[in-house]
């Protein structure tokens, strides 16, 4: 996407999508917060993960995360309206963070100054990781078509209605400590070494519980054969700290999918401070969305 596309595509750090992607579609990124120990960081300076974990797990509270202040969203949207374009920004699903609504406020003070906020259309993924990702990457593809804003915005909903988004996660721990394990809950103190399988639909919703990695990973897989049948081939795996398993599962799924995925990406730290290390996630929507 050139800068000067009339409408710009601005998302949060919790698409995890790779730098140079971001670079090359002239994608804007908006950082959360992360804090262990009273110690906040923006997530978009967090480059060592490793340590990252070991300092999680040395944590006697855990993590918190927090959205982006106002200031923050007008930090980007400001010279973006005075260059006079359009603004689609897209963000982490308002079911698990206040990321949308500070978007909205931030739009809503904009307006009020007289400063273009009218321009700025915020989008609720109802996603998070490679499932917003994926959203962001089909707006940016219309704005790079020349797409006005409203042309975006149907892009980002188009690929919102089409996408599938599966995790696997090692432990439930995590998200049982940070309290965002939605309908997960009903699975905690179960006496089984289960692997969860969710996805997110507006909160973390459950889909399946296994007993073993590699049955977890079968499973994704199963998922993403039944979502290519239906038609959808353009592809994500995210993990976080297993690239070994990341890569298997990419090489099946590019078997299955018959491509190259749109992007392979490392989660950082705000969604793994939820769900801790061992993640893997493998979603899709069309190719069409993309183009």
């Amino acid at each position: 996407m050139s800068p000067s596309a009339q409408t710009a595509v601005v998302c949060d750090t919790t698409a995890y999508l790779p730098d140079a992607l971001v670079a090359e579609r002239g994608i804007q990124r908006i950082s959360l917060y992360v804090s262990i120990d009273d110690r906040q960081e923006a997530e978009a300076e967090i480059t060592d993960f490793a340590d990252f974990y070991e300092r999680l797990r040395a944590s006697k509270g855990g993590a918190t995360t927090s959205q982006p202040s106002i200031g923050d969203f007008g930090a980007v949207y400001e010279p973006l309206l005075e260059a006079g374009r359009e603004i689609v920004s897209i963000h982490i699903s308002a079911g698990i963070s206040g990321t949308f609504e500070a978007a909205v406020q931030a739009r809503d003070r904009l307006t009020e100054e007289g400063k273009g906020g009218e321009r700025i259309r915020v989008f609720d993924s109802r996603s998070a990781a490679g499932g917003m990702g994926l959203c962001v990457l089909a707006a940016s593809a219309a704005a790079a078509a020349g797409g006005d804003g409203e042309a975006v915005l149907a892009r980002a909903e188009l690929a919102r209605e089409e996408l599938k988004m599966w995790f696997a996660i090692d432990t439930l721990e995590y998200l049982r400590r940070g309290g965002r394990i939605g309908g997960a809950r009903a699975w905690i103190g179960s006496a089984l070494k289960i692997k969860p399988i969710l996805t997110l639909e507006e909160e973390i919703t459950p889909i399946e519980r296994v007993r073993t990695r590699n049955r977890s990973i079968e499973r994704l897989l199963d998922y993403a054969r039944q979502h290519h049948e239906d038609g959808y081939d353009a592809w994500v795996v995210q993990h976080i700290q297993d690239f070994d398993t990341a890569g298997r599962l990419i090489d099946d799924a590019r078997e299955i999918f018959g491509c190259e995925p749109a992007f392979v990406s490392e989660i950082g730290a705000v969604l793994g401070a939820h769900v801790g290390p061992g993640l893997l996630g493998i979603g899709s929507v069309s190719k069409s969305a993309l183009e």
